[in-house]
């Protein structure tokens, strides 16, 4: 069975978006060489990708033409090499149809669609976008948060969760620190089956 990972960019006050529509692209965010080889390795040992709409609309709009574009450093293009070519899931209820490796799961039943997927992968499968993740932890499936927290305090913004209320408990698993300032946490969700 495979296990759920959150994996977020967050302001020290856990904001992922400072502006409606920056989408996590903002001023604040010191993604340098170091800190991208480290995610493009993360990303290349994934299993699958599961995105929100929004998330992936983001990512599709930059990342494939990246892989091409010779006026950005090695490491960018391998990224959008890698988030092309790797296996992903669209959480969707508008998108009909979607390019790189991309199938859609709509509808009133995409958590239990979800839960099914993850019962039947083997290894991890990264989300990416909060009203997801909210709706993953409330049905206890969330299994593991991976914070790369960037030395910056917003103050206001979208925070990492959608409206969740309920105390969690986590177990720190990883820890690195990177010379940008930016630090990555990696954390078990304690008893996955309390959260829902």
């Amino acid at each position: 069975m495979g296990h759920f990972v959150y994996s977020m960019n967050v302001s020290l006050d856990l904001r992922i978006e400072q502006v409606p529509g920056d989408n996590g692209a903002g001023e604040w965010l010191r993604i340098d060489e170091e800190f991208h080889r480290e995610a493009n390795a993360q990303a290349q040992a994934l299993a699958l990708m599961v995105q929100g709409r929004v998330v992936y609309e983001v990512m599709e709009e930059y990342w494939p033409r990246a892989r091409a574009d010779v006026s950005l450093p090695d490491y960018m293009r391998e990224y959008g090499e890698i988030w092309t070519a790797k296996p992903k899931v669209l959480v969707s209820r508008t998108r009909r149809s979607a390019d790189h490796n991309t199938r859609i799961i709509g509808g009133d039943d995409a958590i239990e669609q979800l839960a099914a997927l993850r019962a039947q992968t083997d290894g991890t499968i990264s989300v990416g976008g909060a009203a997801l993740a909210t709706q993953l932890l409330r049905a206890g499936l969330l299994d593991e948060l991976l914070l790369c927290t960037h030395p910056a305090i917003l103050g206001f913004g979208r925070p990492l969760f959608d409206e969740y209320d309920v105390p969690i408990d986590l177990d720190l698993l990883e820890q690195r620190s990177f010379g940008s300032g930016v630090t990555m946490r990696r954390y078990a969700i304690r008893d996955v089956s309390e959260a829902s």
